[in-house]
């Protein structure tokens, strides 16, 4: 009888330690990615000109990649296998091989560049050069620029429409937005906006842009059709990041002056709602079905997830200090947030809303992209 227990005993241990283990490797890898496939994080440290790679399955930082002074605008690339971003002070874009772990390319784009966006299909990537007033555009395969446009005074950007026929470019010193054709960078539009115009959002119709007006604490509405400016929609404060909705309908606007976020209805063009979040919201990351939004706070060290749905503040997360750049992974699992301060990046698990682990990357790490390949 006392065998016949303990075999019972030792079957039950079994299945419980098993049942662990299924669920580690569950909590470990996304259930979307195959065991030949790899998802990583890079992370752009600005005080010592490079990039660290983590690992986001094995949960640590792999490689240190050197790519030159001031690392910014870090973008996964749609097709390729590789990650690009610009050197503020190097005056280039760089090329991640993300198999190979190393800078492919240096491409020379003009003087202080902040930010690279890519047309739909993968094929182009676009530059703008706030210090030399300049737009290029790069043959994403090639490595090589095949288009150069002049624009006004310190661009900040270059932001491709949703169907890859124009490039939007805010110039901060101007305050107007100028409107190029993507294939042949020929010149269409100047339209004037709020007094520094730095971030824009494109709605999935095409038909209308909001731009960021840090000088007038404003959005700036804009009807791409009739090329016109629609309105300037006043905010509590100086707008830092927005965040769309998939379906276009509603614009979230982090505003770490008044300690909030407002809420635009993009179809109305009017500001619809506010939430007071934090000490000074920052940036954010949304859920694929727009169900969650999650902002960083920069004072308070911590995220805040939000059901927008509700309009409800869930309660925050913590992280390290000085949060900023978030984004979540291909999956939906892992939310990652990059803090300046102390020098590391927090992976906070989604379903359970709570920190997993703090990974050390770069000093100053300011910009972040994910890729899976």
């Amino acid at each position: 009888m006392s065998r016949r227990l303990n075999f019972r005993l030792l079957i039950a241990l079994l299945l419980i330690v098993g049942s662990a283990a299924v669920e580690i490797l569950r909590e470990r890898r996304p259930s979307f990615l195959r065991p030949d496939l790899r998802l990583y994080a890079y992370v752009g440290n600005s005080r010592d000109a490079t990039v660290s790679v983590v690992d986001l399955i094995r949960l640590g930082t792999i490689a240190t990649i050197p790519v030159g002074p001031a690392p910014s605008g870090l973008r996964a690339h749609p097709t390729l296998d590789q990650v690009w971003g610009v050197s503020t002070e190097g005056g280039y874009a760089f090329v991640i091989d993300a198999p190979k772990g190393r800078v492919a390319a240096r491409i020379p784009v003009g003087a202080s560049p902040f930010a690279v966006d890519f047309s739909p299909d993968g094929r182009m990537a676009y530059v703008a050069a706030s210090g030399s007033a300049t737009l290029v555009a790069i043959d994403c395969r090639t490595g090589q620029v095949v288009g150069h446009a002049r624009t006004g005074r310190r661009p900040w950007l270059a932001r491709v429409t949703p169907d890859g026929k124009h490039v939007l470019v805010p110039n901060r010193d101007d305050s107007t937005l100028e409107i190029f054709d993507a294939s042949t960078l020929a010149h269409e539009a100047t339209i004037g906006v709020g007094n520094h115009p730095e971030q824009v959002v494109v709605l999935p119709d095409n038909s209308m842009a909001f731009v960021s007006a840090t000088g007038t604490n404003e959005i700036s509405a804009v009807d791409l059709r009739k090329r016109i400016l629609i309105s300037n929609l006043r905010l509590s404060g100086a707008p830092t990041s927005l965040l769309l909705k998939p379906d276009g309908g509603e614009l979230y606007v982090s505003i770490p002056d008044s300690h909030g976020l407002e809420i635009i209805d993009t179809w109305r063009t009017e500001i619809s709602d506010s939430m007071l979040l934090g000490s000074a919201p920052t940036y954010g990351a949304m859920t694929a079905d727009a169900s969650l939004v999650y902002v960083s706070d920069a004072l308070a060290n911590s995220v805040t997830p939000i059901a927008m749905a509700v309009r409800r503040l869930l309660s925050p997360i913590s992280t390290g200090r000085h949060p900023g750049a978030c984004e979540l992974d291909p999956s939906g699992d892992l939310l990652l947030v990059a803090n300046e301060d102390s020098n590391d990046l927090a992976i906070i698990r989604v379903r359970t809303q709570s920190l997993i682990t703090m990974i050390p990357v770069g000093s100053r790490p300011r910009s972040l992209a994910i890729k899976i390949f």
